[in-house]
């Protein structure tokens, strides 16, 4: 559904500046005010605004998990921040649940939500496969949820994010749509996230997630099986390491030959590790086929 209103898309005309649609429809489907939906061109791009803000706004320390996105830490460095050893001595906070590249719930949280500026980033909440989100309902209203549906649509190349503000913080998300620049979604984006808040979308990625279980033990299996030592994860993706005696530079690139790429986890801090998306179990054997020949 998600791809059909993408290639339907206008793109012979700028959306409305204002968005006033699309906010309507995420604020409903999040069951918030319109004001707390903030639009960003990317979730990259909403890390370096709302680091900007925060900067501005005389804040000079940031906490990043000890594995995460490296745009966290690039944004920072960009704008100078300093990094502070616990959650509770930054002015910008960032968690990932599921984090990425683990897929396990995030854990570093201050003490309280509401000091500091908290980016809660959701890109893979709707694909957890397992467990339990680390903050309940009332928790997520005091912090910024970033969400970025083009992983659970499977389409990462429309460039598309938006974020719910905390319900304390109207001054500061009309303070970021104010810094945002003129048409910050092309119309491919705005179709995309128009069709992200329908019951239709939202109900075959809740069917998804069945397909994705099933396909996620017989990938896990296969690669322990093979020894390859597995963190465990709760969603669709996970960490592993190869079997012992295996160079992990020497792999990656025997594994481009076949047209297989796995995500070196060094950028996130783990190094001597890769990152695997859970795949269909032919894309597995394909794996550990061109792994032993």
């Amino acid at each position: 559904m998600a791809l059909a209103a993408v290639q339907a898309a206008d793109s012979t005309r700028y959306p409305d500046p204002q968005y006033t649609a699309l906010k309507a429809a995420l604020a409903a489907y999040h069951a918030v005010k319109p004001w707390r939906v903030v639009l960003a061109g990317s979730a990259s791009e909403f890390i370096f605004r709302i680091s900007a803000r925060v900067r501005q706004a005389r804040g000079s320390r940031i906490y990043v998990p000890q594995h995460a996105y490296g745009d966290y830490v690039h944004a920072a460095q960009a704008w100078s921040f300093k990094k502070a050893g616990e959650p509770d001595e930054a002015d910008l906070v960032w968690a990932c649940d599921p984090a990425s590249p683990t897929g396990q719930t995030h854990s570093s949280w201050p003490q309280s939500l509401e000091r500091s500026t908290v980016v809660l980033d959701s890109a893979y909440a709707p694909l957890r496969l397992s467990g339990v989100p680390a903050l309940n309902a009332l928790q997520r209203n005091a912090v910024w949820q970033l969400y970025s549906p083009n992983k659970a649509l499977g389409l990462t190349g429309v460039r598309a994010a938006y974020v719910i503000a905390p319900v304390h913080a109207q001054e500061a998300a009309v303070a970021l749509d104010a810094m945002a620049p003129s048409w910050v979604l092309g119309a491919h984006g705005v179709a995309m996230l128009h069709s992200w808040a329908q019951s239709d979308t939202q109900a075959w990625v809740a069917q998804s997630l069945a397909t994705l279980r099933q396909w996620k033990l017989y990938q896990v299996g296969a690669l322990e099986q093979a020894g390859w030592t597995v963190i465990p994860s709760d969603a669709n993706f996970f960490c592993a390491r190869p079997p012992d005696g295996r160079d992990l530079a020497t792999l990656l690139v025997t594994l481009r030959t076949h047209g297989i790429k796995l995500r070196d986890t060094t950028s996130f801090g783990l190094p001597g590790w890769v990152r695997l998306g859970v795949l269909p179990p032919r894309a597995v054997d394909a794996l550990l086929q061109a792994c032993i020949s």
